[in-house]
């Protein structure tokens, strides 16, 4: 084992048929045949291990990798990875818990399903901490996942696995969901892309449409924003809600001058640190400079929401503990790790307040959308401080310190899940003292990932994304 100073910068960017294409170029090149599905599938498998053992990003491995069958789609040919919440079909399921042994998939779940229809080629399953709950991929008894940026720091949670192997390039574009911040958070550790759709967007699976508020969204990270507009125009085609505005195919900024409000600080009174200020205050100057107006704005939610958030989150791990055995026949909630045991206990002292919290919960829609009068997006940070050291938020920390510290790094995303609103994380120009990327995000009322992604491509133009193979 290496020491924290030793640790540095992985990636697997090589001379081979990935290049340095991302999902939408990789696509192209197979359709030209420039390069073959099968060549890509076996060099990307090369890049995977390459970098395995300094990130411990995957979970489970695809016997003979799934080509998706048909015609093609956005994607025919491309690599990816699903991740371990997510029913895959001939592959164990364990949702990043060592509380029970996962029986293997009879079937895809419902958006494996969307996500294969845009021709992907799945390589496996990527890791996430126990149920997703965690903000940083790390576990009680194994390795966590690390950072490509640099393995000394956390990948983000809770889609940690598949951001460390889409910004590492071992493959250019990998399935994430986000049910508090799980697509942003690391997305902006690792200086990926990562939109958070609108509630409904996508196909929903089982489990989220039993909850008493539906909080989770299915998506994707990459390290293009072209890559993320043409995911959700190719999910489109494999089937669209009606309720909502289609997206289509985005593919470059708008003309169109926007009203934006930016914030420095959340809403519930967490400061964010000088680094990620900094961050948000360069990308306000980048949207003025584009001709958009930018100014100050405050979000009026309920001062209760954070308490009201930690008790439904708590709720979650609850139900896990009395419903486990559903997930593998010897599931113990005892063996739940300190942050889901934690939860659940915190949840047993205060289960009389659910109505009141799912009521005022509820209400946060008002709030926000009375947030959005004369303005079109919103900018703030992804998170209040930049990305923390493995162990920061490890559930080895007694509990009590490890929610104060997840608090108060997780301070802007669970509102758009709550509310149900769609969210983007993009890197910003920049880097922190230890080389790691810095995200912002925007977000913007239901339906409105079209606009999402036109000043997501704006702002890329405006300033690339750092590369982590370009240094």
């Amino acid at each position: 084992m290496t020491t924290f100073e030793e640790r540095t910068r992985v990636h697997a960017f090589r001379d081979d048929a990935l290049g340095e294409h991302d999902a939408v170029g990789l696509a192209a090149a197979i359709r030209r045949g420039e390069v073959g599905a099968a060549e890509v599938a076996r060099d990307a498998a090369e890049r995977v291990r390459a970098v395995e053992a300094e990130l411990n990003a995957v979970q489970a491995y695809v016997d003979v990798p799934a080509a998706a069958t048909g015609a093609g789609g956005a994607f025919a040919g491309v690599p990816t990875f699903v991740k371990d919440n997510t029913e895959y079909r001939g592959l164990p399921t364990g949702h990043g818990s060592a509380a029970f042994t996962p029986r293997t998939a009879r079937r895809h779940a419902p958006f494996v399903s969307q996500f294969l229809s845009s021709g992907v080629t799945v390589l496996g399953k990527t890791r996430l901490p126990e149920f997703g709950f965690s903000p940083t991929t790390e576990y009680e008894g194994a390795e966590p996942v690390r950072n490509p940026w640099n393995t000394g720091y956390s990948a983000g949670g809770s889609s940690g696995g598949s951001a460390a192997l889409v910004a590492a390039g071992a493959v250019p574009i990998a399935h994430a969901n986000d049910g508090g911040g799980s697509i942003r958070i690391p997305a902006a550790c690792c200086g990926l892309v990562g939109l958070k759709p609108t509630r409904g967007r996508v196909v929903a699976n089982a489990e989220s449409r039993r909850l008493p508020i539906d909080i989770v969204s299915d998506g994707v990270v990459s390290r293009s924003v072209r890559d993320a507009a043409a995911f959700f125009a190719a999910a489109e085609t494999y089937w669209r809600n009606p309720k909502l505005p289609p997206v289509g195919l985005v593919e470059g900024p708008s003309e169109r001058r926007l009203r934006v409000g930016f914030l420095l600080d959340s809403p519930n009174g967490v400061h964010s640190d000088a680094t990620t200020r900094s961050a948000v205050t360069e990308t306000v100057a980048t949207l003025e400079r584009l001709g958009h107006t930018v100014e100050p704005v405050e979000l009026d939610v309920d001062p209760r929401f954070t308490d009201d958030f930690l008790t439904y989150w708590g709720l979650l791990s609850f139900l896990i503990g009395a419903t486990g055995r559903t997930l593998g026949a010897d599931f113990d909630r005892h063996r739940m790790d300190g942050l889901s045991r934690g939860l659940r206990d915190t949840y047993v002292e205060n289960w009389r307040r659910t109505p009141g919290v799912l009521r005022r919960l509820k209400r946060t829609r008002e709030a926000y959308a009375a947030s959005f009068r004369g303005l079109d997006l919103i900018l703030s940070p992804v998170l209040a401080h930049t990305t923390p050291p493995i162990g920061h938020l490890g559930p080895t920390v007694p509990y009590p310190a490890l929610i104060e510290r997840i608090l108060a790094y997780v301070a802007f995303t669970p509102l758009n899940n709550v509310v149900g609103t769609p969210s983007i994380s993009v890197p910003a120009p920049g880097a922190t003292e230890d080389g790691l990327p810095v995200g912002v995000m925007l977000s913007g009322r239901p339906g409105s990932e079209r606009t999402l992604l036109e000043v997501a491509f704006a702002l890329e133009a405006e300033h690339p994304f750092p590369r982590i193979q370009g240094s």
